[in-house]
């Protein structure tokens, strides 16, 4: 009967043991995963070129309440970065339920749309930010591209060519867009 009394006691005096551990791991963990310190270490691993855990990292800082509007480029960054668009998309997209009308990101995922091959998604998201921002040069030039090369829609395509031409008459695809303008044949006489 003693020798229960004491594996009794040594069960309880485990269990207190590791209770205080528990204690400590849970205060570490909490000091170690606040906000500031989840958003530094996934810029951190970003800048390293480890963008899978820097994605983590900052994943992790937005659902502990970061401000995703800061978050949010570097994290959609990040995962572009690695190559991950449909990741990307979906945080971009779930991001966007809360925030429609922040335009750079939406553009973001109508390129992402457009890089993984969802063309009608890319398309009516390169037109809703056309829609917010009708002077937007590189959103004209995207949805050009977008509707020549898949949709061979050139008609569609030259119109956006030519817009992109007027609003950005010396930016980085004014080749590209003056070679795909479409031209008037006149018959001869």
């Amino acid at each position: 009967m003693h020798a229960f009394v004491f594996l009794g006691t040594i069960g309880c005096a485990g269990s207190s043991v590791q209770a205080e551990a528990i204690k400590t791991d849970v205060a570490t963990y909490n000091r170690e995963h606040t906000v500031d310190k989840l958003v530094d270490r996934g810029r951190g691993f970003a800048a390293v070129g480890d963008y899978l855990r820097a994605e983590e990292y900052l994943a992790d800082a937005m659902n502990q309440g970061a401000n995703p509007k800061k978050i949010m480029p570097l994290l959609l960054e990040v995962c572009i970065k690695e190559g991950r668009y449909r990741l990307a998309a979906q945080y971009a997209k779930d991001y966007l339920v809360a925030h429609p009308n922040d335009v750079p990101v939406r553009l973001v995922l109508a390129s992402l749309y457009s890089a993984t091959a969802e063309n009608k998604l890319a398309k009516a998201e390169f037109e809703r930010v056309l829609d917010a921002r009708p002077n937007d040069a590189q959103a004209h030039y995207a949805l050009a591209v977008l509707l020549r090369d898949a949709e061979q829609d050139v008609v569609g395509a030259d119109q956006h060519f030519r817009e992109y031409l007027r609003l950005d008459p010396k930016g980085r695809h004014v080749e590209e867009a003056r070679s795909s303008v479409l031209h008037r044949v006149t018959e001869a006489p």
